[in-house]
Formats: C-alpha cells, sequence, structure tokens
C-alpha cells in the first residue's frame, strides 16, 4: 500500500481536537474538579474540536462564509 493512512489535513486536525481535549482535562482538573468530570470535559472539547478545526482548515475552496468560490467569477 503506497498511499498514507492518513492525510496530513486529517492528521492535523485530529492532532488539534486531541491537544485541545488535553488542555481541557488539565484545566479542568486544576479547577478543582474530579478525574472523571476532568476527562469528560476534556472528551467533549476533543469532540466539539474536530468538525471546529476541520472546518477552519477548509481544503477544497471553501471560503469562511461556506460559499464556494469559482475561479475568475466577479462579484458586482
Amino acid at each position: 500500500m503506497e498511499r498514507p493512512l492518513l492525510t496530513a489535513r486529517a492528521a492535523l486536525v485530529l492532532l488539534l481536537a486531541v491537544l485541545s481535549g488535553g488542555v481541557a482535562t488539565v484545566l479542568a482538573w486544576t479547577a478543582g474538579e474530579g478525574p472523571s468530570r476532568s476527562v469528560l470535559a476534556g472528551l467533549a472539547t476533543a469532540g466539539l474540536a474536530v468538525p471546529f478545526f476541520n472546518r477552519l482548515i477548509a481544503g477544497d475552496g471553501v471560503s469562511s462564509c461556506g460559499h464556494a468560490e469559482a475561479e475568475g467569477e466577479e462579484r458586482g
């Protein structure tokens, strides 16, 4: 198999989601929450971070407002 298992974009999105989930877990734990609540906060953050970073790192020509832009098209 010559192609990679994950694309670079997918790996970056998952890495950022795991990092943000870990940060949320540590912040919840230092705020005084128990370990189970801290882990749940981290998992919820990671779950919500995946679509956020996926949309933030759009790779298919979609602008920030969600509309695909055609090349050479002028707005008037």
